[in-house]
């Protein structure tokens, strides 16, 4: 497991790699507690914490760069929040020394319909207080049929989410697999949310209200074929352009980190990270993807683009 403090030594690439030094101070505040608190362990116990993961509590971060993890934790997809476990003080440090203001909440989505804790959600923080967090989610399994509740999820952060001072939009990344259930029925948001509906809540038509405050990726687990149901389904959800298609399930939280890194102007940086821990063809397999979308909006980078790009889209510019 990574840990908390500065020492990139017994990383396994060829490469070094040393954290910038302005967050130094807060890498080290959480290398103490970490200390104190013992190794690193991820167990999956009976249930989640109830009183962490509740849903029905209104989550607020005053951060000018929020950032929402969310992971499906039905059926094999269950192994994915202690791939994240095992990575959060690289995903935490690497990013937070890009901008150190960084507060991550973490989201488990499971099914209505069938599970006990259907949506986990955690509230904003950063450092190690992370640990407890994201300890604290629990997966269920989900039901018999493939669709999720992820339309419930969306519908949260619609109601439940506030981010103030978030600089640009915010980036919201989904680990998942599978299709959604096309509604959310009244009785599963009164019960899981707390709230009070009108009626049913169309889950599609959710997440393309949250993908105009959010910088929304769907990155899916290499299963099914591009252009199935599900990519279908995601395609009118958040946009085609925003469903990413991992090609190795155990860099995914490198996947999910690339993406936040090139937008923020800081790729390069980020691959000499992951040269310190993987090989080159491994980078390579991991960053060529990212280099030929825009970060922001998905669309396509030309190939022969090079120096400065603006993207025609949405406007960023990137470093290529």
């Amino acid at each position: 497991m990574y840990s908390w403090d500065e020492d990139t030594s017994k990383w396994y690439g060829e490469k070094k790699y040393a954290y910038a030094p302005a967050a130094a101070p807060a890498r080290a505040a959480s290398a103490e507690r970490a200390k104190a608190a013992g190794p690193r362990t991820y167990v999956k116990g009976a249930g989640p914490n109830e009183k962490i993961i509740d849903p029905k509590k209104t989550v607020r971060s005053e951060s000018a760069n929020p950032l929402i993890i969310v992971v499906d934790v039905t059926g094999s997809m269950a192994s994915w929040p202690a791939e994240i476990f095992d990575r959060l003080p690289l995903l935490f440090n690497t990013l937070s020394q890009y901008r150190p203001d960084l507060e991550i909440c973490f989201a488990a989505i499971g099914d209505a319909s069938y599970d006990s804790w259907p949506l986990q959600v955690t509230t904003f923080a950063s450092g190690f207080d992370l640990e407890q967090l994201l300890g604290s989610l629990h997966g269920e399994g989900g039901g018999g049929d493939a669709p999720e509740s992820y339309g419930l999820f969306a519908h949260w952060v619609n109601t439940h989410v506030q981010v103030p001072n978030a600089q640009e939009t915010p980036f919201l990344i989904v680990f998942g697999d599978v299709t959604m259930h096309k509604e959310i029925p009244a009785w599963q948001i009164e019960k899981v949310l707390g709230d009070n509906p009108q009626g049913d809540v169309d889950s599609l038509r959710s997440w393309q209200n949250l993908s105009r405050k959010w910088n929304t990726w769907f990155l899916r687990r290499p299963t099914g074929k591009t252009g199935d149901q599900v990519d279908v389904q995601w395609a009118e959800a958040i946009g085609k352009q925003k469903i990413f298609h991992i090609e190795d399930e155990q860099r995914a939280v490198d996947y999910a980190m690339g993406l936040v890194a090139r937008s923020w102007g800081y790729f390069g940086n980020f691959q000499e990270n992951m040269r310190a821990r993987q090989d080159e063809n491994k980078v390579r397999q991991v960053s060529k993807p990212l280099e030929m979308i825009c970060p922001r909006c998905g669309a396509p980078i030309p190939t022969s683009a090079g120096g400065m790009f603006k993207c025609t889209y949405c406007g960023t510019t990137l470093k290529i």
